[in-house]
């Protein structure tokens, strides 16, 4: 069983009743403080009594003599997580490799079971051999995947361990991974996704059975896993000894809640049950993209049109049928990100058309300079916000692995140190994306309006892209209002109230009434937007997502750090110096690693170094 650390006047690192490794299904107890002058030396490193341990093995006591059980001190040290013992025995000539208890196993396989990763990595520089099997044919390696040791695969795989290396019966890392770990587990962080980014093979299959990792994830009904190897490729129609693909087996499960609608809907592709031009991702693509510009065209027309009331109110419910089955037939929910640049795109498009057609008529001559002026710089930031580089950090596999080897022997993997997604070392202030699904250096947030992140080098183009957005919406609202008072308020008296002139504006030109309620909502959304993130650099010196999330970051408990007052924090994010307050040297965020106050709550990799095996 496991118990929480506790120290004693006896130990060093931590009391615990140690008992037999097979036993992990008890609840966690706290054990009373002991006197360990009295313990024999299995007892003490048990026990974690660096002191007891030194007395005994300077008074003669062999670090090699194994047990009753065949163990040896250096397992019972390596299952205890007893770091200072384990240097200790390693220093005083304990064999590293020993093979103990009634599996078989060596220290590195007993701690790679119980996820001390601070232990792996000591007997590891101490010269262990992750690729010894113990008596079930597991080498470390399949072990860490069983048990969802995600820090500990990505150490082994970084130290040269094949991550396609088989068991006795061919079962590989990624299988196990697939089978044992499921999302919904107490190891929330399985490691199959880590597997597929270091190469490991999808491809394989175990001997006994002929099942690929998908089939085991699918046995398992592990939802994440299904999705994770799908999304990287895994053949859904790979038979195994019994002629079963992955295909038949999720056929039995279609409409199982565990499964989720993005597999479903791939089954149904894959088998033919939608049309084959459903089945083709461009139609599909172009279909979704198109949809936004078509229906702001046919509600604006249903507007527009003499028909009567109660045939408009059909019209809009047969759109709005026709969109729910397109949602169901034709549309795809992995290409759902596109829809919000879609409707901008298409709001705009239409905006244009109309000033063309309708209100550039009336409209006066500086209103047309301020569109024309306007649309340039629009459109670049756009363009750059859009298609531009956020600040994405990005690192060959060398350094990946390099990145690895080097957080797991200097203390762990913290969330500010290592992206467990990217496999790289994170600077301060960046955060990986999970729709983008990579790391940008000075995160802000993910704008679904032009379908990319906001980050250090895309920023200020975001916020020119706002602000030319506002001047644009004003524009328009203008030029509406001098088209309604040219075509629509001419008759109109002094008299008449405020809802005369709404209803005559809406009876007079229904399309333009349309075309400026859309606007004047881009107006309220835009300056809120605009604001918000004009307050959030000039007075609080923070992104969006540190405002959002400052709780869970240590440093702004202290005060924010990368506050430097109003016009100081405006000069820094333009790199200008203006009203003679100089701007700060720009920061290069992609490289930026040394705020030590930076460091979340939590380990993103969890080890259990805070736990003892008893």
């Amino acid at each position: 069983m496991y118990a929480l650390k506790i120290q004693t006047a006896c130990q060093s690192e931590g009391s615990g009743e140690p008992d037999d490794p097979s036993s992990h299904h008890q609840e966690p107890v706290r054990p009373p403080a002991q006197d360990c002058s009295s313990f024999d030396i299995v007892r003490a490193t048990q026990y974690g009594a660096l002191d007891r341990v030194t007395e005994l093995v300077e008074a003669g006591a062999d670090v090699n003599q194994p047990d009753s059980e065949t163990v040896t001190l250096l397992h019972w040290a390596a299952i205890n997580n007893r770091k200072d013992i384990v240097k200790y025995l390693i220093a005083k000539g304990a064999v590293v490799d020993a093979i103990g208890g009634e599996l078989a196993s060596t220290p590195l396989h007993w701690a790679t079971r119980q996820g001390h990763l601070s232990t792996v990595v000591i007997l590891m520089r101490a010269g262990a051999d992750p690729t010894l099997r113990d008596s079930e044919g597991f080498s470390c390696i399949h072990l860490a995947a069983q048990f969802g040791h995600t820090s500990i695969v990505a150490y082994l795989v970084a130290k040269g361990v094949n991550p396609n290396m088989p068991d006795r019966s061919a079962m590989t890392p990624l299988m196990w991974s697939a089978y044992k770990v499921n999302s919904f587990s107490f190891y929330s962080l399985d490691p199959t996704r880590l597997l597929l980014t270091l190469g490991a093979s999808h491809l394989l299959a175990d001997n006994l059975h002929g099942n690929t990792a998908l089939h085991w994830a699918i046995i398992a009904e592990n939802s994440t896993a299904i999705s994770t190897l799908v999304h990287h490729g895994a053949s859904l129609d790979r038979p195994n000894v019994l002629y079963e693909t992955p295909m038949t087996l999720l056929d039995r499960h279609i409409g199982a809640a565990w499964l989720g609608h993005k597999i479903s809907q791939e089954i149904r592709e894959k088998q033919g049950r939608t049309r084959i031009w459903c089945r083709d991702k461009r139609i599909r693509w172009y279909c979704m993209v198109s949809t936004p510009f078509i229906v702001f065209y046919l509600i604006g027309m249903i507007f527009q049109s003499g028909l009567d009331y109660l045939i408009k109110i059909g019209a809009f419910i047969t759109l709005y049928i026709a969109l729910y089955l397109a949602n169901h037939f034709i549309f795809d929910e992995r290409l759902f990100h596109i829809i919000p640049m879609s409707i901008y795109l298409a709001t705009k498009m239409w905006i244009y058309i109309t000033w063309i057609f309708w209100l550039g008529i009336h409209a006066a001559w500086y209103l047309w300079l301020l569109l024309v002026g306007g649309s340039v710089p629009l459109w670049i930031c756009f363009l750059q916000s859009w298609r531009g580089d956020p600040g994405v950090i990005t690192a060959t596999h060398e350094d990946k692995l390099n990145t690895i080897i080097e957080l797991a022997e200097s203390g762990g993997f913290e969330p500010q140190s290592f992206c467990s997604s990217c496999l790289i070392r994170r600077p301060m202030r960046s955060k990986h994306c999970s729709t983008c699904d990579r790391c940008v250096a000075r995160f802000d947030h993910h704008c679904p309006w032009i379908n990319n992140c906001i980050g250090a080098h895309n920023h200020k183009y975001f916020l020119g892209f706002l602000a030319s957005l506002l001047g644009l919406c004003i524009v328009i609202l203008s030029a509406s209002a001098q088209y309604w008072q040219f075509e629509c308020w001419t008759n109109l008296t002094k008299g008449h109230t405020a809802d005369n002139y709404l209803v005559t504006t809406a009876t007079c030109d229904a399309w333009v009434m349309w075309v400026a309620a859309n606007t004047a909502l881009h107006f309220f959304w835009v300056g809120t937007l605009l604001a918000c993130q004009c307050y959030q650099i000039m007075v609080l010196g923070m992104t969006t997502n540190e405002r959002m999330n400052a709780g869970r970051y240590a440093h702004f408990k202290q005060g924010n750090p990368f506050h430097r007052g109003a016009l100081q924090n405006a000069a820094d994010f333009c790199n200008l110096s203006f009203c003679g307050v100089k701007a700060k040297p720009s920061s290069d965020w992609l490289h930026s690693f040394d705020h030590k106050q930076s460091i979340e709550k939590l380990p993103l990799l969890a080890t259990k170094d805070n736990f003892q095996y008893i």
